[in-house]
């Protein structure tokens, strides 16, 4: 397996909230090209031509969101020197050139950007996932989430209980258009590798701070899109030495 690491972060690990831990997100800083750049994106791509079905899914009634989201992105690379966007194709940071195609705008999505993206929608009383790209699941499945609220979707993580799901659920109805909010998180693992799918109470061993070979931390992102209304959940994965990841967050 060859290893993907950074060798920096956008953000101050010491700086952890409590849960939720969300926090403001100027548009510009949503979407980030990072010194893994070229080998998450040749992974991301591997990926999804390899283990379509474990990487992406969608219900019926994400295709409008879904094509929101990619004109969305789009324009978000537009205003990216390092990215060239042209009628039906971009070119990357890396040199590589993609494709647009609209009828499979999670493909296309999955090879644009860094970012896993996941789309909700609002039915009854809580936002249900009903499409994603996730190439890089940190110890879940799309395949056993896709379909299911926000609450049945952290089963069974135990920090996640009635009280911290009925905030997330408040600050999903509240996100606004153009005011999107994130968070990070942090993780120690005793492995580097970036797909990291677990089926539920699939216990995975417990790896503490001082003995992780590995710290995998996420800056999760909340966003609005005005059309459709659906919320989008980002996700951008970084991975450093377990050294590394001691140092940044030593107090």
């Amino acid at each position: 397996m060859t290893q993907i690491l950074q060798q920096k972060l956008p953000y101050d690990l010491r700086t952890q909230r409590p849960l939720p831990g969300i926090q403001p997100l100027d548009m510009a800083n949503w979407l980030h090209a990072d010194d893994a750049f070229l080998g998450q994106m040749a992974y991301r791509t591997a990926l999804i031509a390899e283990k379509r079905d474990a990487v992406i899914g969608a219900l019926p009634e994400a295709e409008a969101p879904l094509q929101e989201l990619l004109a969305l992105v789009l324009d978000q690379l537009r205003a990216n020197p390092d990215y060239k966007v042209g009628e039906d194709r971009v070119l990357r940071p890396d040199g590589v050139t993609v494709a647009l195609d609209l009828g499979d705008p999670l493909a296309t999505l999955g090879q644009l950007v860094q970012e896993d993206l996941c789309i909700l929608q609002k039915q009854g009383d809580e936002h249900v996932l009903t499409a994603a790209v996730l190439c890089f699941p940190s110890s879940w499945t799309l395949a056993q989430k896709l379909g299911k609220p926000l609450l049945a979707i952290h089963v069974p993580v135990d920090s996640y209980d009635d009280n911290i799901g009925k905030r997330v659920q408040r600050l999903f109805d509240g996100v606004r258009a153009g005011r999107p909010l994130w968070r990070f998180n942090i993780l120690w693992y005793d492995t580097s590798e970036l797909h990291f799918p677990r089926p539920e109470y699939d216990t995975r061993a417990y790896v503490g701070r001082e003995d992780a070979a590995f710290l995998r931390s996420e800056k999760q992102a909340i966003l609005r899109l005005p059309e459709t209304g659906a919320a989008v959940f980002s996700i951008h994965t970084y991975m450093l030495s377990g050294d590394l990841g001691r140092e940044l967050t030593a107090d």
